[in-house]
C-alpha cells in the first residue's frame, strides 16, 4: 500500500507506525541494512510498537498525521502505487488520457475486489470519496486533491450538487476532466484509500470524521481487518482472508502504544517485534549491542523547520490577513538562521541519522536542492550579530538583551509540541541557547500536539515562532505547505513571485512533461525562500526501523516498505 496523498505531519519526530510503501521519493536502499531474511512461514502474531497514540482519524480523507495514516495502511489500500523513481503506476485504478481532450481521462477500477463487509468495490466508491472531499461540509485536510477537478470548486462553494467534471460510465468506469493543464494532475488527484459509499452515504458529511465508521469500526479493502480499538492504547487487526492480492501470511497484527522511555526495553524483552524509531532510540539500541535486534535504515524525505508566523490567516476562507509586525524584518530572520549551529544541533539530537537541510525539498527527492544550489545559513555568530545591529535590534539599556528598533523589550517566543521523545525539551533549549548567544532573549513553551497543530492552522495569536516537521510525498510540489493561501503554509508567508513560480512548475504549458524544467522552477522558488527565510530549514532525516529476529520478509526503502501482506514471523523451534 502507498500513500497517494502528498504530505503528512511527521508526528512529533517520534516513533510512528511503519508505513507500507509510502509514496516518498528518489532512490531506494539496496543493501542488507534495509531488510530482514526471507521465510515461507505463515500464521502467528506481529506486535508493532508506536510511541504516540493515533488521533483516531482512521479514514485517509480525514487523516493528517502519520500516526493515523499508518494505522489505515494495515486495513485499507491506496488505488495506485509508485515505482522506485516516484512515478505513479496503476494498481487498483488505471487511467488513459483522451486523444481529443488532454484534460479528460478515463479511469477504470479493477474488478473482483471486495470491501471487508463483503460488498464489491466499484467506481461508485471512488466517485463518492471525491464528492465527499468536495462537499462544503467537509473539514478534512484533503480538499486540494479534488480542487483540480472541473466543477469541484463550485460544489465546495455550495453552488452545485455534484462535481461536473466527473461522469460515471458504468460500475467500474468513469470519465474525469481536470480544470487546468497541470503537470501533477494525476499525482495530486485523490487516489489514496477510498471510503465505502454503502457505509458512509447515510452519514452527513459534517458528522463523518467523528462517526464510528471512522473512529471505532473502520473498514477498508486492505490485508487486515480492524477487530478492536482501545483509544490511546492499542489496535488489534486480524487477517482479511479474502484480500484481493492473496491471503496475508500473518494471522494477527497488534499495534501497541509504548512510551519512548520504555521502547528499548519492550523490544529487548520481545513485548514488541518492530517499531519505526527516532534517533535517540536507535542510538540506545545500537549501543546495547543486542544480538536479537536489527536496525534497518532507509533514505527519507522527512524534514524539520523553524517557522515565523508573519501574517494573520482566516482558515475558513483560506485568506491571508494583515501583517504581524514582530518578525517582518528579513534581517532578523536571517540572523536567527545564522545563529543556529545546525551541525552541532543535529549531531547532539539525531546521532548520525540526520543532516542539514539545504532547501525546502529534501535532497533525497529528485527535485530536491543539493548543497550549493541555494543560499545556506552556515553557523556564523559574527554575521548574526551584524545583521541584528543593522536591523536595529540592539542592547540599549545594557541588560545583555537586545531591544527592538523602537527600544522596547524583545523576546523570541518559541513553541514546540510536547511528546514522549526525550529530546524535545533539550533540543528546544539548545535553540534558545543559540539565539541568546547573539543577544535575543528567548522563551520556550511546550504544547500538546493537537492544540499546537490547531493553533498553527488558524494562526493563533499566541504562536510566533514554531518548530514543525513534514514528510514529503511522491509529488515534489510544495504548494500545500508554502503557497500563500494553503492551510499548512503555517508561516502565512505571502509572496506573489514565489506563488507564481509554484504555479509555473505545475503548468504543463510551461514545463510540459519535463521533470528537469519542474526542478528548475522549484530551485528558483527555493532561492527566494532561502533569501526571505519565512522558515529556517533545519534537518532532513533517515528513517530507522528496528525489528527483532523473528520478523521476516520485511524491507524498507525511500518509498516505504514492501507490502504488509508479505510480512511474516518465524519463531525458533
Amino acid at each position: 500500500m502507498k500513500k497517494a496523498y502528498r504530505y503528512v505531519l511527521f508526528l512529533a519526530l517520534s516513533v510512528v507506525l511503519i508505513l507500507s510503501a509510502c509514496g516518498k521519493g528518489g532512490d531506494t536502499t539496496k543493501s542488507d541494512n534495509n531488510k530482514t531474511a526471507k521465510s515461507d512461514a505463515k500464521g502467528g502474531t506481529l506486535n508493532v510498537g508506536i510511541a504516540e497514540a493515533p488521533e483516531g482519524n482512521f479514514q485517509s480523507i480525514f487523516a493528517g498525521s502519520t500516526g493515523d495514516s499508518g494505522v489505515i495502511d494495515y486495513f485499507n489500500d491506496s488505488l495506485i502505487e509508485v515505482d522506485d523513481h516516484l512515478q505513479i503506476k496503476p494498481k487498483i485504478l488505471s487511467w488513459e488520457k483522451h486523444k481529443d481532450n488532454d484534460l479528460t481521462y478515463t479511469f477504470k477500477i479493477k474488478k473482483g475486489i471486495k470491501w471487508q463487509d463483503g460488498n464489491p468495490l466499484t467506481i461508485n466508491d471512488w466517485i463518492f470519496t471525491l464528492e465527499t472531499i468536495a462537499d462544503p461540509d467537509y473539514d478534512g485536510p484533503r480538499y486540494s486533491s479534488v480542487d483540480i477537478i472541473k466543477g469541484a470548486e463550485e460544489k465546495h462553494k455550495g453552488q452545485a450538487q455534484n462535481i461536473s467534471g466527473i461522469k460515471k460510465i458504468d460500475d467500474y468506469t468513469a470519465e474525469l476532466t481536470f480544470k487546468e493543464h497541470k503537470a501533477n494532475n494525476l499525482l495530486a488527484l485523490w487516489t489514496s484509500a477510498p471510503i465505502s459509499e454503502k457505509i458512509f452515504k447515510n452519514i452527513p458529511v459534517k458528522d463523518m470524521a467523528k462517526s464510528d465508521a471512522v473512529r471505532k469500526h473502520p473498514i477498508g479493502i486492505g490485508p487486515y481487518k480492524v477487530k478492536n480499538i482501545v483509544d490511546g492504547e492499542s489496535i488489534e487487526l486480524v487477517k482479511n482472508k479474502d484480500y484481493w492480492q492473496g491471503e496475508p501470511k500473518l494471522d494477527k497484527i497488534n499495534l501497541r502504544v509504548v512510551e519512548q522511555t520504555s521502547m528499548t526495553q519492550a523490544l529487548e524483552k520481545g513485548d514488541i517485534d518492530m517499531a519505526s524509531i527516532t534517533a535517540p532510540i536507535a542510538k540506545e539500541i545500537k549501543d546495547s549491542g543486542s544480538s536479537n535486534l536489527k536496525l534497518l535504515e532507509s533514505p527519507s524525505t522527512s524534514y524539520a523547520i523553524i517557522g515565523f508566523v508573519l501574517n494573520d490567516y482566516d482558515k475558513k476562507s483560506q485568506k491571508i490577513g494583515k501583517e504581524r509586525p514582530k518578525y517582518q524584518n528579513k534581517k532578523l530572520r536571517q540572523a536567527m538562521a545564522y545563529a543556529i549551529n545546525r551541525k552541532e544541533w543535529i549531531d547532539a539530537f539525531f546521532y548520525g541519522y540526520g543532516k542539514p537541510l539545504n532547501g525546502l525539498i529534501p535532497s533525497a527527492h529528485w527535485s530536491g536542492a543539493k548543497k550549493g544550489d541555494v543560499k545556506e545559513y552556515e553557523y556564523n555568530v559574527k554575521k548574526a550579530k551584524k545583521l541584528l545591529d543593522e536591523a536595529g535590534y540592539k542592547d540599549k539599556d545594557g541588560d545583555g538583551w537586545r531591544e527592538d528598533p523602537d527600544g522596547k523589550p524583545f523576546v523570541v517566543k518559541l513553541k514546540h509540541y510536547s511528546g514522549s521523545n526525550p529530546t524535545f525539551e533539550p533540543r528546544s533549549s539548545a535553540l534558545k541557547g543559540y539565539w541568546e548567544k547573539v543577544g535575543l532573549k528567548t522563551k520556550v513553551e511546550m504544547e500538546e500536539f493537537g492544540k499546537y497543530s490547531s493553533d498553527l492552522e488558524k494562526a493563533d495569536k499566541d504562536i510566533e515562532v514554531y518548530f514543525r516537521s513534514w514528510s514529503q510525498g511522491a509529488d515534489p510540489d510544495p504548494s500545500d505547505l508554502y503557497k500563500s493561501t494553503a492551510l499548512w503554509n503555517e508561516s502565512r508567508y505571502n509572496n506573489p513571485k514565489a506563488d507564481k513560480l509554484l504555479n509555473e512548475a505545475l503548468d504543463s504549458k510551461v514545463v510540459g512533461d519535463s521533470n528537469k524544467k519542474r526542478k528548475e522552477k522549484y530551485l528558483e522558488w527555493q532561492k527566494i525562500m532561502a533569501e526571505d527565510v519565512p522558515v529556517i530549514p533545519l534537518v532532513e532525516l533517515k528513517d530507522v526501523t528496528v525489528v527483532n529476529n523473528r520478523v521476516k520478509n520485511f524491507e524498507v526503502s525511500l518509498k516505504g516498505s514492501n507490502p504488509i501482506y508479505e510480512w511474516t514471523v518465524e519463531d525458533k523451534k
